[in-house]
């Protein structure tokens, strides 16, 4: 369950949060784990595509690997392929048979769970085969020393931790293998490019091709956001719209991935799985949240730039207060999640009810400065 850092120094007790030896130890952490990418890779060179398709759909992979550091790289590499997509599932750098889940991921009588797994003991070659995928690791390769290029094995040749280094799956790729980043990665391995370039080159492939993915589903979650017109002060903000698998499928045609990716296959049926996995409920739930707050946000404008005091001594007392107390309501609600608002706006709410509490009796004054919010 632990993670493994080499050449990291640890934090004594004589360290104090904010000075520089933290922020060299974060330093030296991120430098390292960066400069590791293309060497975790290395191994399965020619099936890179294919394993950002099992991480970004959330799919169960086991990692086996020769040393625990190797282990650990390589789950924290894949999870990081899909950025800046969060990876949603548990991951395990490094999973022993300690660890509380043992029997659960061992177990054949159900499915293996949305999980990606690090292991070195030889005891889960035999216990894991189970599993759908599984991602060999061997020795680290010498600078220079091209991979061969391996085809993808079948589960069943997957024995003991022995085996030859490879993907041993029966997945299907959603999406044509890009030649051009395995020619470029070759190349830098033949020319001795250093292991920062490639894990650059690596990771900006990584980023192009879950960006060219995600655009087009940013761009159809934004047009679930009702029109600012719509909203009202004197109403609930309006609520988003819901999300429609099928429109969105419909607006793949025109903006799809195909505007900012050169690579073909069926981006449709890649869509349709992604949309069925803990990755897309974990963003969608992110943005859907974000949308939700930004029209709370708007809301509260709207409501600052009415005359509450003029709308106030048109209507009862009763009526009056029930406002106030909604209004603090919001002012605490605003302040506790950080809307998304103009810097004002919360001073502007604040004057509103100040004002018209002043306008109030003096018994209801009373009352109404010493209530809270709830």
């Amino acid at each position: 369950q632990g993670l493994v850092m080499g050449n990291v120094r640890i934090p004594t007790c004589h360290d104090k949060p904010g000075t520089t030896h933290i922020v060299h130890i974060l330093k030296m952490f991120i430098c390292s784990f960066y400069k590791s990418v293309c060497r975790c890779f290395c191994p399965v060179f020619f099936h890179i595509q294919m394993l950002w398709e099992l991480v970004l759909l959330g799919e169960p992979v086991v990692v086996m690997a020769p040393s625990p550091s190797e282990s650990s790289d390589t789950v924290l590499a894949l999870v990081s392929c899909i950025s800046p997509l969060k990876y949603c599932s548990d991951f395990r750098p490094y999973f022993t048979i300690h660890d509380s889940e043992f029997k659960e991921y061992t177990t054949r009588t159900q499915a293996p769970p949305s999980v990606i797994l690090g292991v070195t003991n030889p005891f889960f070659a035999k216990t894991l085969q189970h599993w759908p995928h599984i991602v060999r690791i061997g020795e680290i390769k010498l600078p220079g020393e091209v991979p061969k290029q391996v085809k993808v094995k079948k589960l069943k040749n997957l024995k003991t931790l022995d085996s030859k280094p490879g993907v041993y799956t029966s997945y299907k790729p959603y999406l044509n293998r890009d030649e051009e980043i395995i020619k470029q990665l070759q190349k830098g391995v033949q020319q001795k490019r250093p292991a920062e370039a490639q894990s650059v080159i690596l990771r900006r492939y990584f980023l192009e091709l879950t960006q060219s993915f995600i655009i087009p589903l940013e761009r159809y979650v934004a047009s679930l956001m009702p029109l600012q017109k719509s909203i009202s002060p004197w109403k609930s903000p309006p609520q988003l719209r819901q999300f429609s698998q099928e429109d969105f499928m419909k607006t793949l045609e025109k903006a799809g991935p195909q505007l900012t990716s050169g690579l073909k296959g069926d981006w449709i049926g890649l869509y349709r799985h992604f949309l069925k996995s803990p990755n897309f409920n974990g963003w969608f739930r992110t943005r859907r949240k974000e949308m939700t707050q930004k029209l709370e946000a708007l809301h509260l404008e709207a409501l600052c730039n009415e005359d509450l005091l003029f709308w106030s001594q048109k209507h009862t007392e009763v009526e009056t207060v029930d406002l106030v107390l909604k209004l603090k309501n919001k002012l605490f609600q605003a302040d506790r999640e950080h809307l998304p608002m103009k810097p004002d706006t919360m001073e502007k709410l604040q004057m509103h009810i100040d004002t018209i509490i002043l306008a109030l009796p003096d018994d209801l004054q009373d009352i109404l400065l010493k209530t809270g919010t709830t």
